[in-house]
């Protein structure tokens, strides 16, 4: 059986899209973000919790706050990308379940009562809604350069607070010059896939 998804969308989600590590000027717009949510928040999550919080770094200023906090690698990515993103996990998204989960809005104290339960629960299906994310940038003709090489803690302080715990920085935007490194090698079907 093959798959449903036509070649072409096939390529452009995953055989050739790629982190992009440069990027060109144009803008990444508000409606295109608004674009890529809408599509991606429905991707599944346990009890629909969806625990994905976005910031959007936008202005200079913020800009050079985030910077400082990237590894150095990373830092003139994130300082010349269009748009940049920090994925973070909502702790306290169990206080959305009644609305999110109506049909068991017991959901919120039953399950989720302490808050060990609520952060690795946030981080496992935030981090399921990150790669959601990054598809969904893919899906609107843009690269994204997720990133995990920063100060967390520092990204935290900066920019969230204690509720929210970030999980990565995503430079958004259409590639520019030598975005690309060559293609890593992936495990194949055998090395992954066990039938029992």
């Amino acid at each position: 059986m093959s798959l449903v998804l036509d070649a072409a969308a096939q390529d452009l989600l995953f055989r050739e899209a790629r982190t992009a590590n440069t990027f060109t000027d144009e803008p990444v717009t508000d409606e295109q973000v608004q674009a890529i949510y809408d599509l991606v928040k429905y991707g599944p999550t346990a009890f629909n919790q969806s625990p994905l919080r976005v910031v959007l770094v936008r202005t200079p200023e913020a800009r050079e706050r985030l910077v400082k906090h990237m590894a150095e690698g990373n830092q003139a990515k994130t300082a010349t990308a269009p748009l940049v993103a920090i994925l973070a996990a909502d702790n306290e998204f169990h206080e959305e379940l009644p609305e999110l989960f109506p049909h068991f809005p017991q959901a919120k104290d039953a399950f989720f009562a302490e808050r060990p339960t609520r952060e690795r629960s946030a981080a496992l299906n935030a981090a399921l809604q990150a790669g959601y994310f990054i598809v969904g940038v893919r899906a609107a003709g843009l690269a994204a350069g997720p990133m995990t090489g920063l100060d967390f803690a520092g990204v935290q302080k900066e920019f969230l607070d204690d509720d929210h715990t970030p999980l990565m920085v995503v430079n958004i935007g259409k590639p520019g010059t030598d975005a690309w490194f060559p293609r890593s090698p992936r495990l194949g079907y055998e090395d992954v896939i066990t039938t029992v």
